[in-house]
């Protein structure tokens, strides 16, 4: 309705150390139906052959600009390349990841088909696991897959917090550059990676006004290594999460965001995060305790404990880190969700995922007392 079917998308890929992925990762991007693209390759001081790989697509293809910087981190990087995006649309890929062929084409012709002038378009995906093993390298639905039913009008996070709830995937999406710079919307620019896309991900959801949902997957993730993010060596790095959570917060407060469905899923992200960093670093962790309690303090109580599909041991563990009294426990509508889970995950994973995924919803994780 637009003609967003042949606008001009900014691809944006912040890079650092990736000479092992870069060029399959820019071989897909190249390789798109949709051909008015241009490839913002920021190259944030690399120290590995990526700068030779950027300097050789861009030689092969004129739609390949390679940007060099100081290293700054990838908030920072992925800034750059929306300062310099001339497109209509941005696009944020990861340089170790790739993308199917025909995603911005078919972003682009869904957000067309609609009156309303569409501010996010937004996929699920597809998680890469034991991508540094081929014999056990698999591709798997993403949690998002089939949990969303496609748009048949534009909505709002309010109407679909599952939005927010769920991993922040910001790259499995395209984003109108007008609504950014009308809204003055950036990535804070930690160092390193920082996590980065958390803050993005509320600020862009939580100001669209069209946001439209197309649940085919078209972007492929190399998901973290099983046991890879265990025992961190510094505190900054078990806390991080924690600090992200407190940012995209922050947020909410700032855009006044009252909507019980987005708290809930913000307060849903908040749980997942604390049971995250238990696995990880241990709930005899000083740091673990003493965030994971502020974290909860932050939370209204009684929204924690109305989320559907938050386990019961969870939702017990929240109340006992914060002295209230055991919670009331809605069983019915608990196996109802796991009922719905059940036929979701074994026809997406098959039974031996969906086994796991039982056993990680009804099996409490780490003590159930603090």
């Amino acid at each position: 309705m637009h003609g967003d079917s042949q606008s001009l998308v900014s691809v944006i890929v912040p890079i650092y150390n990736v000479e092992k992925y870069l060029d399959q990762c820019l071989d897909s991007i190249e390789a798109q139906t949709h051909k008015n693209i241009e490839v913002l390759c920021i190259n944030d001081g690399s120290t590995d052959g990526s700068p030779d790989i950027i300097r050789a697509h861009a030689a092969r293809d004129p739609r390949v600009v390679m940007v060099d910087k100081a290293n700054g981190g990838y908030g920072q990087g992925c800034n750059m390349g929306l300062r310099l995006a001339k497109g209509d649309w941005v696009s944020v890929i990861e340089p170790d990841d790739w993308i199917e062929p025909t995603m911005y084409e078919d972003m682009l012709a869904f957000a067309d088909g609609f009156e309303q002038r569409i501010d996010i378009v937004k996929t699920p995906w597809t998680d890469i696991r034991y991508w540094d093993d081929p014999k056990k390298m698999a591709p798997y639905p993403s949690t998002m897959q089939g949990e969303i039913p496609t748009s048949t009008a534009p909505i709002t996070v309010g109407e679909q917090p599952k939005l927010i709830s769920m991993h922040p995937s910001i790259w499995s999406a395209i984003y109108r550059k007008g609504f950014l710079d009308e809204r003055q919307i950036r990535f804070p620019e930690y160092p390193g990676a920082g996590w980065a896309d958390n803050p993005f991900l509320i600020e862009t959801m939580c100001q669209a006004e069209a946001i439209v949902y197309l649940d085919k997957p078209y972007y492929n993730y190399r998901c973290d290594l099983p046991d890879s993010t265990k025992n961190h060596k510094t505190v900054e790095a078990v806390v991080r999460p924690f600090d992200r959570w407190d940012d995209m917060l922050a947020i909410l407060k700032r855009l006044n965001v009252t909507d019980p469905h987005i708290l809930r899923a913000h307060y849903q992200r908040g749980v997942n995060y604390s049971f995250g960093a238990i696995y990880d670093d241990g709930w005899d962790n000083p740091n673990v305790q003493e965030r994971v309690k502020k974290c909860f303090e932050q939370m209204d109580p009684e929204l924690v404990l109305s989320i559907p599909d938050l386990a019961p041991h969870r939702k017990k563990f929240f109340c006992d880190v914060l002295g209230l009294p055991k919670p009331k426990i809605d069983y019915p509508a608990w196996w109802a969700h796991l009922v719905k889970m059940t036929g979701s995950t074994i026809k997406h994973e098959g039974m031996g995922r969906f086994v796991k995924r039982v056993k990680r919803a009804v099996v409490p994780e780490e003590p159930a007392h603090a």
